[in-house]
């Protein structure tokens, strides 16, 4: 099986199951071991990001023994329809999908099988968020290019207040306006409903994870996190600087590993996005240390 997903990079993984959401279904894919206990890593992607981006990432996590599931979002890749007027999802939703999709690993998978969450950008936070409020689901959190998107997290002056601090809240104003963020129009975050912009708006207002439609307090639950992190920066990551991923880490006394991710581990040019794809380097890192939390 190894060999046939290294050989097929630019191949999605089989379905395993689908996630009922809303008016969405989501296709749960698995690149599943010969060994069906091998450490199990669930990925959840960067806003307006399809899964299938992952193919390499994945290919080299399948490669190292784990067994990799991954899924598009709500809106996202083949995880349709997109967002438009009169849609209704936000990061309480996210949230509540990754859930559903460790049920459907869970009916596929034995439960002897060690369990890992990891998400790159929005898909770090939902990972926190989702890591908090289910104690226990998962041994460990993986945070990939990911971070609070507080305005006061971000080094410089300008970038603070006009990008991170005014920029959002017009995207949030735009999208409730128009009914969506038309994302792919402006060149950022794909096409979203207004739920989830306003979400990631106001918590970059307010340093606070207060979802819409949610009671959990997710504060205190961050507060009280104690799953093992590994967090991992890349370099030239303007939308997700190392401040940033240590405001949303430093949310919680959860003992955590950092990791930085340069282009001289890479052997290539890297980005917010670019390390995806060049990520050989940086999943031999995420293995060791899953076998390392799992020695504990």
């Amino acid at each position: 099986m190894d060999e046939v997903i290294a050989e097929k990079l630019d191949a999605p993984a089989p379905v395993i199951g689908e996630v009922a959401a809303g008016e969405h279904r989501i296709k749960v894919r698995a690149a599943l071991q010969d060994d069906p206990e091998s450490p199990v890593v669930v990925l959840a992607p960067a806003m307006g990001v399809p899964a299938g981006y992952y193919l390499k990432f994945v290919a080299h996590l399948h490669r190292l023994g784990l067994q990799v599931v991954s899924y598009d979002v709500r809106g996202q890749g083949e995880t349709g329809p997109r967002a438009t007027r009169g849609t209704r999802f936000g990061y309480q939703d996210f949230v509540d999908d990754l859930d559903g999709v460790l049920d459907v690993v869970d009916q596929v998978v034995p439960a002897t099988a060690p369990r890992f969450a990891l998400g790159h950008s929005l898909g770090g936070q939902i990972t926190m968020l989702h890591t908090a409020a289910h104690p226990g689901r998962v041994r460990g959190a993986v945070l990939i290019a990911s971070g609070s998107v507080n305005y006061r997290a971000y080094p410089g002056r300008l970038r603070r207040y006009y990008y991170n601090l005014l920029g959002p809240q017009a995207i949030a104003a735009l999208s409730t306006l128009l009914g969506c963020w038309p994302g792919e129009r402006f060149g950022f975050g794909g096409r979203q409903a207004t739920g989830l912009m306003r979400d990631w708006a106001r918590q970059g207002r307010t340093a606070r994870w207060r979802l819409s439609g949610s009671d959990v307090d997710y504060d205190a639950a961050l507060a009280r996190l104690s799953t093992p992190l590994l967090t991992v920066t890349v370099d030239n990551d303007a939308l997700a600087p190392g401040s940033a991923m240590d405001d949303l880490a430093g949310s919680t006394p959860a003992p955590r590993t950092r990791r930085h991710y340069s282009e001289a581990d890479a052997g290539a040019r890297l980005d917010h996005f670019k390390w995806a794809r060049n990520a050989g380097e940086l999943a031999t890192w995420i293995d060791e240390w899953i076998r390392g939390v799992l020695r504990r």
